[in-house]
């Protein structure tokens, strides 16, 4: 590679357990071997936390903007000037309001080419909601600053990857949000992100029933039988190697998502519930279709633990590697591109781990 992948990473809520995360996350020395890090807060929140965890040690760069980032340093920008009181553990306006900036700021450079990717420390969706934030979570506004129509919701580890068709919408709302039309899209945008940035030639997709027993022959609703086993039909028409529907409770309790390469949900419990609970600690959220990359940790704000030193920071790490990978992926793809454009050869796919590597 020409350059080391440049990571973004905005810090959350600043009354959370997302600066403990980032902080933990870079002292590991071997995350600077394969990316240049570039945090969007402040020197006085962050010297409020690193008080608070006793991390003396640790120590940023602290640079006025992305492009002045030092390749073998934890860089800092600052994204504002005034003194911001922090209340550790408490869900506040102001914890909000600056889990924005961050994300705002970090948000304008990723467009702007001045990072690769984007890793987003845990915000509260009640307190930053705003004036230019109206979404229900990072997602939405993800997409809609991106431009891009359709995502998906995609949790990855290294066991299972599961994406839903519905995301954060109410139960008693899934069923009229699912149509024929939106599981073929969103297998499609799966079966895409399946290879293109995770280098799976042939992926192997398996499907979820809406209903108990995947609708038991219409006994427990004609979702299954009317709209699912239809779309998984287009869909396989359409050269997208997918199954089902499945019943999930069997799905999952016979571990028959071992036997494939990503599982689609129909709505946000029925795919997180069995994802946190095989890979906690070890899964990511990754946004798949947008045309930037963006990870995050499977965890929230952690507000019951904040300042006391318990936070895990797998998840964060497992986020960082997971956005240099793709990025790599995507980054290698394009160079094999250029290449086949200029030599009228054939391109060649050959997929990598990173987190091997590093190990």
């Amino acid at each position: 590679m020409s350059s080391k992948i440049k990571i973004g990473i905005s810090i959350g809520d600043i009354n959370g357990i997302g600066l403990e995360v980032i902080m933990k996350s870079l002292s590991e020395a071997r995350i600077l071997d394969y990316c240049t890090p570039v945090v969007y807060g402040h020197t006085k929140v962050v010297s409020y936390h690193r008080k608070a965890l006793g991390m003396h040690d640790f120590n940023f760069n602290v640079i006025s903007d992305a492009g002045a980032a030092n390749p073998k340093k934890a860089n800092l920008v600052n994204c504002w000037e005034e003194d911001v009181k922090l209340e550790l553990g408490q869900s506040t306006q102001i914890g909000g309001k600056y889990a924005l900036i961050s994300l705002e700021k970090a948000m304008n450079d990723l467009l702007a080419g001045e990072i690769d990717a984007l890793v987003t420390a845990p915000i509260n969706k009640h307190n930053i909601q705003a004036e230019n934030f109206n979404f229900p979570g990072h997602t939405e506004y993800l997409q809609q600053r991106s431009g891009d129509k359709n995502v998906l919701m995609f949790m990855i580890s290294d066991s299972l990857r599961v994406g839903v068709v519905t995301g954060h919408i109410p139960v008693n709302e899934v069923a009229a949000n699912i149509s024929r039309e939106k599981i073929v899209h969103k297998l499609k945008l799966m079966n895409e992100s399946l290879k293109k940035d995770f280098w799976i030639e042939k992926p192997k997709i398996a499907v979820l029933g809406l209903n108990p027993h995947a609708g038991d022959n219409g006994l427990l609703g004609k979702e299954d039988a009317e709209i699912i086993s239809p779309a998984i039909q287009d869909a396989f028409d359409k050269g997208i190697i997918c199954f089902g529907p499945y019943p999930a409770d069997g799905f999952f309790g016979n571990a028959l998502y071992k036997q494939f390469d990503a599982v689609l949900a129909m709505y946000h419990d029925q795919g997180l519930i069995p994802f946190k609970t095989i890979a906690f600690g070890r899964g990511i959220n990754y946004t798949a279709g947008l045309k930037i990359i963006r990870t995050s940790p499977d965890h929230g704000t952690g507000f019951d633990i904040a300042g006391k030193n318990l936070a895990d920071p797998s998840s964060f790490m497992e986020a960082i590697f997971a956005a240099i990978h793709i990025s790599n992926n995507r980054r290698e793809q394009e160079d094999m591109l250029k290449s086949q454009l200029r030599t009228g050869g054939k391109v060649v796919e050959t997929a990598f781990d990173l987190k091997d590597d590093a190990n």
